[in-house]
């Protein structure tokens, strides 16, 4: 493994940027490969079997590209299927989930807690499982929030409409009395203000991105994997459907940086890196 080779990340789709985002501000040295599997989203409405299937088929695309670790942009993977990752391959494997439990243990104060994610990410109960096991005592509320992905990929991130859903998801978080809320999923943080708006300011929003990316150059570090003097990194994108749509929403996330998208299809049938389910 060498220091010089991509950091590979893979989303169900476009979420999965705001976590680009933060890895090039933490880590702007780094080259960074990423796969949006646009064809097959969303992930939160599938069976545990089939998040799974999709996850090892990306990484075995990603795996071709020479990458030194592989972060899993996807609540919905990170919580059922990161343990299957890990086994499956040898380079580092982190996710979104747990960076973002830890935060939000760190900023609760009144230790009531809550989570929204997809469908799938909230059925699994994980945050609420990696939560407790960080500090026992800890009340965990999880409410599934499945309009909020299509919202995002369409651009449509503020208004009165948006606003609408938005309350009506999260008045029972209100009556919860939370002080802390993970947005457990890469798509939220683009809502974070009508999201704000519903909860007041008294309520801490907790974007697992920043922490994920703080989490990778530890690990990088740790590694010895982390790379210096590279004055022209490469940030290369590829999807499995529909590419301007992609670059075109995908600018409302981090901007110009997407300056070519390219469309592959998956499974990647070229190389048998790892086993298939």
């Amino acid at each position: 493994m060498k220091n010089n080779f991509p950091i590979g990340i893979f989303d169900s789709g476009i979420g999965g940027l705001t976590v680009v985002k933060e890895v090039i501000n933490i880590l702007p040295q780094e080259d960074i490969i990423y796969l949006g599997d646009t064809a097959r989203v969303p992930y939160g409405i599938r069976s545990a079997e089939t998040v799974i299937r999709y996850a090892i088929e990306n990484t075995e695309f990603l795996l071709t590209k020479n990458i030194k670790a592989l972060v899993v942009a996807c609540n919905t993977v990170s919580a059922v299927g990161l343990e299957e990752l890990k086994k499956r391959i040898e380079i580092p494997v982190i996710g979104v989930l747990e960076p973002g439990a830890e935060a939000a243990v760190r900023a609760t104060k009144n230790r009531i807690i809550g989570v929204i994610g997809t469908e799938a990410t909230i059925s699994s109960s994980s945050y609420k499982k990696t939560i407790l096991r960080i500090e026992p005592d800890i009340a965990v509320y999880g409410k599934a929030c499945p309009l909020f992905v299509p919202l995002v990929e369409e651009g449509w991130t503020e208004g009165k409409i948006v606003q609408s859903i938005v309350d009506r998801y999260l008045n029972d978080m209100k009556s919860r009395n939370i002080d802390t809320l993970v947005l457990g999923c890469t798509h939220y943080p683009l809502l974070k203000r009508a999201i704000q708006q519903a909860l007041g300011d008294r309520v801490t929003l907790i974007d697992s991105a920043v922490e994920t990316a703080l989490t990778l150059r530890n690990l990088l570090i740790e590694k010895g994997l982390a790379r210096d003097n590279n004055p022209s990194p490469k940030r290369i994108f590829f999807v499995t459907d529909a590419p301007e749509r992609f670059q075109r929403i995908g600018m409302n996330f981090i901007g110009n940086v997407i300056t070519e998208v390219e469309k592959v299809s998956i499974p990647y049938r070229e190389v048998v890196s790892m086993d298939i389910l």
